[in-house]
């Protein structure tokens, strides 16, 4: 079966039967209060899931947590990952049934500033939430979260497939490539056997309404230009696998209805934008300040900082054939969404109603792709 046949057969669980299958279904989710993790509580809420949220408090004033009211929507819980025993309670007590692993220090000039902390978080973090799960008897599904960033840089511009070699020049990208490792090692050593399915999601950098992390380029863009401040861009050549925050969430909720299902294997998946539309940090600057409005910007010359990456793409089409994940917003369009929600946000809108019409619109947009995709099928046939 070819990717784009096995897309038409499976290309998007339809919305009646994703919310039949979440429907008070306990959920793990670590992380809940950063940037993704607020928004998955959020869709895990609306299709009816009972979420246990494990992270530390919010990082950054504003945030989306406090924005959204995120606590209304699940049971929360602060507890630092690094803490086994206190992590291990918190996770004994929620009997989970889906694990959804987003908790980490995600900062690539974070990991530079504090290293230890990044392996901490990110490796031995991850290790403590797997371990938790041994003897957990309602444990089905783990899915946990690293990122685009776990490959060992080729130094060309072919996009990184999930069998690549793992690597990491900076410490955060080192120390998602060793949890990595972590994840393969407990589902191997001990969670299949005990019947959970683990796997790894490596997503594209993402962007969307809400966040406010410092050392990122369109919270930077947004903070800069409603001061009336000019955006510094360090790296504008720079191209990465950019998509909105709900495409790889998306992902993450198929994949783990998937592996219940048992129709899906247990392994690593990507989840990015057709290679095609990797496009470089000033391009997609450019989009942000049209649907802006307003902005100046100054451009680097790429020496500033420590060293990144100068080209990353993800090749998604192992999500696209076994999982039927395809790309829904155009890269214009995710930007477009994502001015649009900080404009309304700074104009007192409420931040969890323009989550919700984001993710109502998605929806909607995602059957419509999936009653495209079948009638094609169907006329084809």
């Amino acid at each position: 079966m070819g990717i784009r046949q096995g897309a038409m057969e499976n290309l998007a669980v339809t919305r009646t039967a994703r919310a039949a299958f979440w429907r008070d279904r306990r959920v793990l989710l670590t992380g809940h209060t950063g940037f993704k993790g607020s928004w998955l509580t959020l869709w895990l809420h609306r299709l009816g899931a009972k979420v246990t949220g494990i992270a530390l408090p919010p990082l950054t004033e504003p945030n989306l947590y406090t924005e959204a009211k995120i606590e209304a929507h699940c049971e929360s819980q602060f507890c630092d990952i690094r803490d086994p025993l206190a992590l291990a309670d918190l996770i004994q007590a929620a009997q989970p049934e889906v694990v959804l692993h987003l908790a980490a220090q995600p900062l690539v000039l974070a990991g530079y500033r504090d290293p230890l902390a990044t392996f901490e978080t990110n490796v031995m973090g991850t290790a403590h939430v797997l371990d938790a799960l041994r003897g957990i008897d309602s444990a089905r599904v783990a899915v946990m979260v690293t990122t685009d960033k776990v490959y060992r840089d080729h130094e060309s511009t072919r996009p990184y497939r999930e069998d690549d070699a793992l690597g990491g020049h900076d410490p955060y990208s080192a120390s998602k490539a060793a949890s990595e490792i972590v994840i393969a090692s407990y589902r191997d050593a001990f969670l299949s056997v005990q019947g959970v399915a683990v796997v790894s999601a490596r997503a594209g950098n993402v962007i969307g309404g809400g966040d406010w992390s410092e050392d990122r380029l369109i919270p930077d863009a947004v903070r800069a230009w409603q001061a009336g401040q000019v955006l510094q861009v360090r790296r504008p050549l720079a191209v990465r696998p950019w998509q909105h925050v709900l495409e790889p969430l998306f992902g993450y909720l198929t994949l783990a209805q998937r592996l219940w299902e048992q129709s899906a294997p247990a392994e690593a998946y990507n989840f990015g934008p057709d290679a095609s539309a990797a496009v470089s940090v000033g391009e997609v600057i450019e989009l942000a300040r049209r649907a802006f409005g307003r902005g100046q910007v100054q451009y680097g010359d790429g020496t500033d900082g420590p060293y990144e990456s100068a080209w990353l793409a993800l090749n998604a089409s192992k999500a696209q054939a076994v999982l039927g994940v395809a790309p829904i917003l155009s890269l214009a369009q995710a930007v477009d969404q994502t001015m649009a929600w900080y404009r309304a946000q700074g104009q007192d809108a409420d931040a969890r109603q323009l989550c919700f019409a984001d993710i109502s619109e998605f929806e909607g947009l995602a059957l419509k792709r999936f009653a495209a995709v079948s009638q094609t099928r169907s006329h084809a046939i």
